[in-house]
């Protein structure tokens, strides 16, 4: 079975982890290929895309466009398995408050900021934006990339905004920071995380590795 793994490469992802923790999943995987492109044809050619992101989500949209990856990430997005890690999950709806810019409206939902100003937490300290840090993350559906991944396990996070997706049914998972959000959506060929799973450990390799067997 031919399985590229094409992890798109914009020049805003953080690129070099996700690209190690991938190429460290697939070496588990038969003939499981991972390439690092900036490539149109690559991507559409690939099997499977993973999108990263990192930064400002304007910022993000904007190098898309510009690399010229744009419609070649969007026709990932109509048929094959397609991967989004932080500010490529953002990237996945509708609209983002930040910098008021408009998503691929792949999962109709908008990307808002933490309001936490002034509120402390159970042990009296003050919520912080981002959140930076490990956290729990609880599965809201059963689907086969949580395969082997325990629920409530704890995932990294480094972020301001969060997705809020319209329909809970795209809602994979939730986390806890100052009230539970989104932390990770799925639709059909569709899944993104806004935590880090190349900075997660066993379970974010975990989830890599189902991405390289899921089959939607």
């Amino acid at each position: 079975m031919n399985n590229k793994v094409a992890v798109v490469d914009y020049g805003m992802g953080n690129l070099r982890s996700v690209a190690q923790a991938v190429m460290h999943a697939a070496s588990s995987v038969d003939h499981a290929e991972v390439v690092v492109t900036s490539d149109p044809q690559v991507v559409r050619d690939a099997h499977r895309v993973v999108l990263p992101g990192q930064g400002a989500m304007p910022d993000c949209m904007r190098e898309l466009r510009e690399s010229g990856l744009l419609d070649a990430v969007l026709d990932a997005a109509e048929k094959k398995p397609l991967f989004g890690v932080c500010v490529g999950m953002q990237m996945m709806l509708d609209h983002s408050a930040e910098g008021n810019t408009p998503g691929l409206g792949l999962i109709p939902g908008d990307v808002v900021k933490f309001d936490l100003a002034g509120r402390t937490q159970a042990d009296g300290s003050r919520f912080k934006v981002p959140q930076m840090g490990w956290n729990q993350v609880l599965q809201t559906q059963a689907h086969a990339m949580w395969e082997g991944v325990p629920d409530a396990s704890y995932f990294y996070f480094v972020h301001s905004f969060y997705a809020r997706p319209q329909n809970s049914a795209h809602s994979a998972a939730q986390t806890d920071y100052g009230g539970l959000f989104t932390c990770a959506v799925a639709r059909d060929n569709i899944f993104a995380t806004q935590f880090h799973p190349e900075k997660s450990a066993a379970h974010g390799l975990a989830l890599y590795r189902n991405f390289l067997h899921w089959n939607p």
